[in-house]
């Protein structure tokens, strides 16, 4: 699952899209690919809210989304 619809709707800049993808990407390949479309849509949303915080770290942008979705797989 592409970011890139979920932030078409965002009004975020283009230098902070690209961070948000960068992020995205991160995450996805920190997970095992079994979880798919799943993990996608849980990491997609979570760095989003993350931006929308005010973070612009992609590591932590990465390594906050992956946590949460670890969180939410116990």
């Amino acid at each position: 699952m592409p970011i890139s619809g979920l932030l078409e709707a965002e009004p975020f800049d283009a230098e902070t899209k690209r961070i948000i993808r960068l992020a995205f990407e991160a995450a996805r390949a920190a997970l095992d690919p079994q979880w798919g479309h799943h993990a996608d849509a849980i990491l997609a949303k979570r760095v989003i809210e993350l931006a929308k915080e005010g973070e612009r770290n992609p590591d932590i942008l990465c390594e906050q989304a992956v946590q949460s979705f670890r969180m939410q797989r116990i």
